[in-house]
């Protein structure tokens, strides 16, 4: 399972960075990446004895009209002993800018939730966005288009169609701080009771030029989970990042 996991994490950056890549100008080459990674801790010992361990990788590259955006995040806990949480998530974000505010975008995610009992689930989705705000401190950009899933819940593996809805905000609040939140809405075209809404939202705040202090929270609802699941899941995480 762990295996299977990480190998669908690979091929979300694998496809992410082979296919924007490659066959770029001389000049586009020489643009830069905007990386970090974040590192996030919870443990306790007393009443309760918990572990829970949370990380991210993040990179972002713009270059003429083009923007790319890749992640993966993974988290791993345990309560007395017992597996409390086992998740690894990825995505690629290409986005093909037409106009200062209109996009083409293609973006590929993946998840591996072993709590959830989400052996795999894989989306692709094509689609067009728009940028209502985009300025030096704030960015509102929706987008929307088809997609595919492709999943193993349970003991039940699926394909389908989804329709894909979805924004993103962000804002400067000051030199030092940054506010963001998301919003994803993943209907099954010929199944509306079947749906996945994706949110988070967070804030940033630099202590140096290299490492933040780095807070959000994402909450995950499955209309349809696995048998025994909850719909919902939530999660709060505190970590500190470090820019490359």
């Amino acid at each position: 399972m762990k295996i299977q996991s990480c190998m669908i994490g690979m091929m979300v950056l694998g496809l992410g960075a082979s296919a924007f890549g490659q066959g770029a100008p001389e000049e586009q080459k020489k643009s830069t990446w905007e990386s970090s990674a974040a590192l996030g801790l919870t443990l306790t010992e007393g009443n309760s004895r918990t572990l829970q361990i949370n990380g991210q990788v993040q990179s972002m590259k713009k270059w003429d009209q083009n923007e790319l955006n890749l992640g993966a995040s993974g988290t791993y806990g345990k309560d007395r002993g017992e597996k409390s949480a086992e998740s690894l998530r990825g995505y690629a974000q290409y986005n093909r800018l037409f106009s200062e505010r209109v996009f083409g975008y293609l973006r590929v995610d993946a998840l591996h939730d072993a709590i959830a009992d989400i052996e795999y689930r894989v989306g692709i989705s094509p689609g067009a966005g728009y940028y209502f705000i985009k300025n030096q401190t704030t960015g509102l950009r929706g987008e929307v288009g088809p997609g595919v899933i492709f999943e193993k819940q349970g003991d039940d593996t699926d394909t389908y169609m989804t329709l894909r809805f979805a924004e993103r905000f962000d804002h400067k609040l000051n030199e030092r701080a940054t506010l963001w939140q998301t919003l994803e809405f993943l209907p099954q075209v010929d199944r509306w009771g079947n749906f996945i809404i994706n949110a988070e939202i967070g804030i940033e705040t630099a202590i140096t030029k290299s490492l933040s202090q780095r807070t959000f929270v994402q909450d995950t609802y499955d209309n349809e989970p696995a048998a025994g699941r909850r719909k919902n899941d939530v999660k709060l995480v505190a970590a500190i990042a470090y820019k490359f």
